[in-house]
């Protein structure tokens, strides 16, 4: 059969790579063409478009980039029409991903959503998108099962591929010594924000600081804002090695917030965007009014496992406070990696990439029999 699959951010790449290996397990014969990335590429098919060339944060950067997203869409769409896959495999990357269902279904095209839009925080008309143009929806998260049976939209849950990719990997020390992890995000602009308060928290700190550079960023992304720091260092491509052997993380918001929990390093999630993107989020999609945390790891248990340093919040001075008791407070710690027991059983086992892969094939074989 051939795929058609496209991610638009490293999230999407990660979980994209893991369902190309369940793809090609099950399917001997599989064609695979993607959007995605470098670990997506690493397991096999033909690389259209990387991720980096289109990723976006917030309402002002999608204006920016307007033009170049429009471009992107339209190549897209021919792409998908002169390949004429059996299903196009959409990943998370909502804002192209819904109009690429659009177009996907008025063709015939079978349509397969993988990783949900997240309308279970904003944007809920999108339900009767995908109930109208989405074939099936594949959902990885427990507390989207009761939200997506109540919205009427048809769906497959087969637990999270995290844990494959997690417990697949075999670990290794990339520093000598304790250190400070520091994810900052995928996103220029997430970086942009992360890394002027992250920077001020390590001098004041004086420990050493090992960066888990983003496979689609650059040193320099990194490198103007480190200066001169001795005890920061940064290191590509070992992101799992650098969470498992530091004594706490300071985490962006998003999955790695959720890969830390299941490698068991004591965290803390820091997010912040433009005031207008923030100002739009509150007081038109009003997001806070709909979810209660924004780490999925919190949103797995319903509650607060890790502490969210959101906006105003994140701070020099609130980092700062809540790395020291994350390290030196030894009941704080121990409650969560105690609660991250409790996410990981929320996920489900092992096997979700093959499972999903199987299921997709399924789907398809119903329209050949009819």
């Amino acid at each position: 059969m051939k795929y058609y699959i496209i991610a638009g951010e490293a999230s999407g790449d990660l979980h994209g790579s893991n369902l190309i290996k369940g793809l090609k397990a099950e399917d001997a014969q599989a064609e695979i063409r993607f959007w995605g990335g470098d670990l997506m590429a690493a397991a096999g098919g033909t690389l259209v478009h990387h991720y980096r060339e289109g990723a976006v944060m917030g309402i002002t950067d999608v204006l920016a980039k307007a033009g170049k997203l429009i471009e992107n869409l339209n190549f897209c769409k021919e792409d998908i029409s002169v390949w004429a896959p059996d299903a196009v495999i959409l990943i998370d990357y909502p804002g192209f991903n819904m109009r690429i269902a659009k177009f996907c279904h008025k063709l015939g095209i079978k349509v397969f959503y993988y990783i949900a839009p997240k309308t279970w925080a904003s944007r809920e008309n999108r339900n009767r998108k995908l109930k109208r143009w989405v074939d099936k929806l594949f959902i990885v998260f427990p507390f989207e099962i009761p939200y997506f049976t109540e919205k009427g939209v048809p769906f497959v849950y087969n637990g999270n591929p995290l844990i494959d990719a997690i417990d697949g990997h075999e670990f290794q020390r990339p520093v000598e010594g304790p250190y400070i992890a520091l994810l900052a995000g995928s996103r220029k602009a997430e970086i942009s924000r992360m890394m002027p308060v992250c920077m001020e928290v390590a001098d004041r700190l004086g420990c050493q600081i090992v960066i888990a550079g983003a496979p689609a960023r650059s040193e320099d992304d990194y490198n103007r804002f480190i200066g001169g720091r001795t005890n920061v260092r940064l290191i590509f491509g070992r992101t799992y090695d650098i969470l498992k052997f530091a004594d706490a993380a300071i985490i962006n918001s998003g999955t790695a917030s959720l890969e830390a929990a299941l490698i068991g390093t004591p965290q803390v999630v820091c997010w912040s965007t433009s005031g207008a993107s923030f100002w739009i989020m509150k007081h038109i999609l009003r997001i806070d009014k709909r979810i209660k945390f924004i780490s999925l790891g919190n949103l797995c248990l319903d509650r607060l496992v890790f502490k969210e340093l959101i906006q105003n919040d994140f701070t020099a001075d609130n980092v700062l406070s809540e790395v020291q008791r994350l390290t030196e407070d030894g009941e704080y710690r121990g409650k969560m990696l105690g609660d991250y027991a409790g996410i990981r059983e929320s996920l489900g086992g092992s096997g979700a990439s093959r499972a999903v892969a199987g299921a997709m094939m399924e789907e398809i074989k119903k329209t050949w029999t009819r």
